[in-house]
């Protein structure tokens, strides 16, 4: 150990020690404790210190004290954002001179193994995530890096999932999605069915089996095989699963919104085996769609890059039906960093990085993302192509029309335990081993468990 005064230190460093050494105190519930300009007892300086020189409180970091340092982000790609990633990483790399090793995992491997490593003590500095409620207890606090006013920067309605039970920041909301219908305008203009500008759920199906009867597709519709993508339809009906408080399922409502599914599968409009196929897993119908076997797929904004790119047929992204409500579901992605980072400092300065204003313009305008920043949310985005652009402008609209309670009920931890819980019920109404009254009965009893479980 080495005793040392604050006064040997940089102004702006020994500013930065104290509100360090506050942070930590207030973590670990200690009471109180003098700092003034007096002995301090530390064991070194690490590389990264941050300094308070910038707006709002934010706090900079000065790139050489992180040469030659490295860090390890976990990463599940949807397609081209791994080409915008690669991309940013590299520009992050020669800023700072140090190594970000990309670790690429399936997406339906995402929890389990990170849950593993972090079990074994040898987390990922910084991960990608969907839903934080697995990890909360292992996230690096983000405030003394990036400031008190950082989450300022971000859309009110994604930032709400990004806070602690002490209302700290302990991830970023790094790209908003949205869910929506997909149309294959071909099948549509082949069947003489008109795309309308607005429709209900009923118009909807109808327009889908009009068309599939006219040109013998496969199916009329088809979804992925997702909780959040059943909460889209949820929403439309008026009923959550959550909201800020516990449990919001209105049954009555839910059956109303999924009956028409259960109904399709039943009558080989909408792919029951695809439904069944999986377990409790995500599954995107995303190769159905591509294939020209349904007219309508219900996915989301992500799909957009990838159907520019391989689709062969013309497409469209339609708005979302309206029931009760209008709009999608809004869901997104998240940066967030690991306490048992080596180096937290430089895994914080990476999340910066990657969500400065133009980069993350870069990455969504690749991968076909919303943005989650306030600036580029009033400013627009301009994306690649008109295609793409065309679809993102729907589903920017759609947005607008999105009830507040999806933010809510997307942010609660107990969602994504609840979703996957909403895919077994509905799977086990398709399979024939109950009826929907008493699976969304039971559905309601399992979210109260979880709320008890995990909070809300």
């Amino acid at each position: 150990m080495l005793f040392v005064t604050i006064d040997e230190f940089p102004s702006s460093l020994a500013h930065r020690i104290k509100e360090d050494l506050v942070a930590i105190m207030r973590k670990r519930g200690i009471a109180a404790l003098a700092i003034g300009a007096s002995a301090l007892l530390i064991a070194g300086c690490a590389p990264g210190q941050l300094e308070d020189d910038s707006p709002q409180g934010v706090q900079t970091a000065n790139p050489e004290d992180f040469a030659g340092e490295a860090l390890t982000y976990m990463y599940f790609t949807d397609g081209p954002d791994e080409e915008a990633t690669r991309q940013l990483i590299r520009g992050f790399e020669d800023m700072y001179d140090v190594t970000v090793e990309l670790e690429i995992l399936p997406y339906a491997d995402l929890v389990t193994s990170t849950l593993n490593r972090l079990s074994g003590g040898n987390a990922p500095d910084v991960a990608r995530l969907t839903s934080l409620t697995d990890f909360r207890s292992d996230l690096l606090v983000l405030d003394p890096y990036l400031g008190d006013d950082y989450a300022d920067e971000f859309l009110a309605g994604p930032v709400q999932a990004v806070f602690n039970e002490n209302d700290e920041m302990i991830a970023v909301p790094s790209d908003l999605t949205l869910n929506g219908p997909f149309i294959n305008v071909n099948l549509f203009e082949q069947a003489g069915v008109p795309i309308p500008e607005e429709w209900t759920w009923e118009e909807m199906l109808a327009a889908a089996k009009e068309v599939k009867d006219a040109t013998g597709t496969p199916y009329a519709f088809a979804m992925d095989k997702s909780g959040h993508r059943l909460s889209t339809i949820l929403s439309q009906y008026g009923t959550y699963l959550l909201d800020s408080d516990g449990n919001a399922l209105d049954i009555e409502k839910a059956e109303e919104a999924l009956q028409p599914l259960i109904d399709m599968m039943a009558n080989d409009d909408m792919p029951a085996d695809f439904w069944l196929g999986s377990g409790s897993r995500y599954e995107g119908a995303n190769e159905i769609f591509l294939a020209g076997d349904t007219p309508i797929y219900l996915s989301g904004n992500w799909q957009v890059a990838q159907f520019a790119q391989n689709a062969a047929f013309e497409w469209a992204v339609a708005p979302n039906p309206c029931a009760e409500e209008c709009g999608g579901f809004p869901g997104g992605k998240f940066m967030a960093a690991f306490e048992q980072s080596e180096n937290p400092a430089l895994a914080a300065e990476f999340i910066r990085f990657m969500n400065q204003a133009d980069n993350q313009e870069t990455f969504v305008t690749i991968a076909g993302a919303l943005p989650t920043r306030t600036d580029l949310s009033e400013s627009g985005v301009t994306y690649a192509d008109e295609t793409t652009q065309a679809a993102m402008d729907v589903f920017l609209g759609d947005l607008r029309v999105t009830p507040e309670a999806g933010f809510a009920s997307n942010a609660n931890p107990a969602f994504s335990a609840s979703a996957t819980n909403l895919v077994d019920a509905v799977s086990l109404v398709v399979s024939g081993a109950t009826d929907l009254p008493s699976a969304l009965a039971t559905l309601s009893r399992q979210i109260d468990d979880l709320v008890a479980e995990l909070g809300s």
